[in-house]
Parts: C-alpha cells; structure tokens; sequence
C-alpha cells in the first residue's frame, strides 16, 4: 500500500502499526519514501497506479 499524505484515516496507516510489532524496521510507505527507496537502488518510478482496494502497483524501471 501507498500512505497517502495528511491525517485522514487509511487502513494502510492501521497496517502500519501491525508491521512495525512483527517484523523490526519494516513499514509502510508513501509515494515519496517509495521513490527515494527505488531511486537509491537504481530504479526510477514510472508509475504507480491504484487499485479497486487499498493496494496500489508500483510500476520502476532500471534506470539508464
């Protein structure tokens, strides 16, 4: 799931607090922090599209 910006409730901001008891580090993100993760890996976000439900498909190619 993509955190949208602001305080409005989402059920990916829920989710959120299940993952961060389970697993160490791990978490959800918004698009920004989903960017800067694929770009330091070298990957460039070419676009994200979302769907019926909460999730969302991140679309990165390598880049050049």
């Amino acid at each position: 799931m993509v955190i949208p910006p602001g305080n409005k409730p989402f059920l990916g901001k829920f989710l959120d607090l299940g993952v961060l008891m389970m697993e160490s580090g791990a978490r959800e993100r918004t698009e920004l922090e989903y960017r800067n993760l694929l770009s330091s890996a070298g990957f460039h976000v070419s676009s994200i599209i979302a769907l019926p439900s909460p999730d969302s498909i991140i679309e990165a190619v390598r880049k050049p």
